[in-house]
C-alpha cells in the first residue's frame, strides 16, 4: 500500500505537474516583484477614456495624468491638420 500526502497551496498563479516514472514533480510560480510605479511622483493615469490619437495631460485639481477623447491630435489646433 502507497502513503500519500495532502499539501494546500494557496495564492496559486501557474502549477505544473509532470509525471516522471513513479515519483511526481511540482513546479509552483507566483508573480514576482512589479516594477516601479507610472511616475516616481506616485501620480496616477487614467486612460480608460483614451481613444486613438489622445494626448496625455496633467490635471492638476485630480492630481492625475490624463488620456481621453478631449484632447486628440486631431481636436488641440484648428483643421487639426500637422
Amino acid at each position: 500500500m502507497s502513503a500519500s500526502n495532502t499539501v494546500v497551496i494557496t495564492d496559486v498563479v501557474d502549477v505544473t505537474v509532470s509525471p516522471v516514472t513513479t515519483v511526481k514533480t511540482v513546479e509552483v510560480t507566483t508573480v514576482g516583484p512589479q516594477g516601479p510605479s507610472f511616475a516616481t511622483s506616485a501620480k496616477t493615469m487614467n486612460d480608460s477614456n483614451a481613444v486613438d490619437g489622445s494626448l496625455v495631460r496633467f490635471h492638476a485639481s485630480s492630481d492625475t495624468f490624463i488620456a481621453d477623447d478631449q484632447v486628440t491630435v486631431s481636436n488641440i489646433v484648428d483643421g487639426g491638420n500637422f
